[in-house]
Formats: C-alpha cells, structure tokens, sequence
C-alpha cells in the first residue's frame, strides 16, 4: 500500500507542472510555497525520479515528469466526472457558452473539444467566435477568449495555454529561397492591421527583397493560396503540416513561437459549464503544448 501515490500529491504536481513554478502552483491550489517544495519532493522520493528540472525559466518536466503527467492528467479527469457524476451536477449543465479564438485554432485545435464537450452535456450550446475582433471579457461579450495575447484586466482569471511552432510553408518542389534575399518570392502576409506581428518581422527580415503578394487576417485563407502557389507564408504548424500540397522551407531559423492565453471573467470562475468546459480545454490541449515544446527545445 505504501506504492499508492496519493492522489493530493499528483494534485501539486500537476499544478507546478501548469503554473510552471512552486510560487505559481501554490496561488493555484490556495497553499504555501514551502509546503508544495516539500509534497513534490516526497513525490518524487516515492517514485524514484527527478520530475522536474529546476530552471531560471521555471519548472520544466523531465522524461519521467512527462509520463506521469500524461497518466495524472487522466485521473483528474476521470475523479472530477465521477465527483460530478455522484452529486447529480453532471446532467444538469445547460445554457449557452459563448467562446473565442482565431478561425485555425478554433477549426483544427478546439473543434475536437467542442465535440468531446458537447457529447458529454447536451444541454450546453457552444457559440465559437472566430473573426478577428479581440472580444472583451469585463463587458461580457464572451464567456471564454483563446488568444495570442495575454489579458491584463484585473477581472480576469487567465493561464497560459499553450506554445505553438510556426515555419514557413510554400507549394511544393515551387519555389527556391535565398535566405537574405527573397527576389522574386512573393509572400502572403498578415493584412496591414496585424503588420506587426513577430512572424511578419522575422520574415521581412530574412527575405528583404521579397515581394507582398496578398494580405490576409485568416490564417486558413494564407494556407490556402500558398498551396494554389500564389506566394510563402508563415503558418502556424498545426495549419502548415495538415494543408496539402505545401512544405515547410528551412532558411537557418525558425519563426518566434507564439503562446496562446485562455481567459474568461473572475465573476464565471463558479459556472459549471464554464469550469467544466476550460477543464476539458486543459486536459486536452496539455499534449499538444507538450509537443510543440519537445518540436522547438
């Protein structure tokens, strides 16, 4: 019996392992510093492994680390149904949700969520919102926003989501690029409100004399004409790697990465289908976070 990991335990290791810090985990979980260096150090005496390496950016999983995580992150889920299940609060979820993000996170990241969600509580009506507009939370014109940018309002809970690649993707066997140079590469490039996001820097600089062959605010849209050979463009790699008839060009350096927040306002912390709702988030996207981490280290 002393093989049995408590489960309060795998609770602080899972909440380092978000937070990314014994200080973040402790405001999370309402406990000390010291109390979550001390239950994590116990943890990992039981099980035999370093779970974390100690870094100045944070607390990052090892190998070990990662593997539990993968198998306490199912056991959260699975304790929090059957608690939910056994007071009755599982079947009475219903109303609307209102959530936001951008058009490629919401088709190819969040979509799988929202049917895995809306199969479990019917009684949910799930309203995404994917045009560009940065909707605002303290005046309640969404319920939950996924963004690239991270929230300041004082009203709103937020955490980091997750770490996506980008690279730049062409038709391909069409084009051949000159890293510092670009002629005659025509580009597909953010429209001019969003010019200074940082892939349009990085690429701007790496291809100086390329040329601007559309704009467009859709991530799927630049996809789209890069594979019709209209031009490059930097992708996010979950677009790039699933749109066919398009690769990704290596000029020596890899796009900046881009975080994706998720928040929602402090007053629906308490709403079950929200909390019900940004946990399945969580769970589900934490693998794909984990990847991209382990594509970029």
């Amino acid at each position: 019996m002393n093989d049995i990991m408590d489960w309060s335990d795998l609770r602080i290791f899972l909440a380092i392992a978000r937070e990314g810090s014994l200080g973040g985990a402790a405001r999370a979980l309402g406990q000390t510093q010291p109390t979550m260096g001390r239950r994590l150090k116990a943890l990992e005496q039981q099980v035999g492994h370093m779970l974390f390496q100690r870094t100045r950016h944070g607390f990052i999983p090892t190998d070990e680390g990662q593997a539990l995580l993968i198998h306490a992150e199912r056991m959260e889920i699975e304790a929090l149904a059957a608690i939910r299940e056994l007071s009755g609060a599982e079947t009475q979820l219903s109303g609307l949700l209102r959530v936001s993000c951008s058009d490629w996170f919401g088709s190819l990241l969040l979509a799988p969520v929202i049917a895995e969600f809306t199969g479990r509580h019917p009684g949910v009506t799930i309203e995404l919102l994917t045009d560009p507009r940065l909707y605002s939370l303290p005046h309640r014109e969404a319920d939950c926003v996924m963004r690239i940018l991270p929230f300041e309002d004082p009203d709103v809970v937020s955490r980091r989501l997750l770490r996506t690649r980008y690279a730049l993707y062409g038709r391909r066997g069409l084009w051949k690029v000159t890293p510092g140079d670009g002629a005659g590469c025509p580009l597909l490039l953010m429209d001019t409100a969003f010019g200074n996001m940082p892939d349009v820097g990085w690429v701007s600089r790496l291809l100086p004399n390329a040329s601007v062959a559309a704009r467009s605010n859709s991530r799927e849209t630049q996809a789209r004409l890069c594979a019709l050979g209209v031009g490059l463009a930097v992708l996010p790699c979950p677009v790039g790697d699933t749109t066919p008839g398009i690769e990704p060009i290596d000029l020596g350096e890899s796009p900046p990465t881009r975080d994706t927040w998720l928040g929602y306002h402090r007053d629906m912390r308490r709403q079950p289908r929200l909390s019900r709702f940004v946990e399945l988030v969580v769970a589900r996207l934490a693998m794909t976070d984990r990847q991209s981490r382990a594509g970029s280290a």
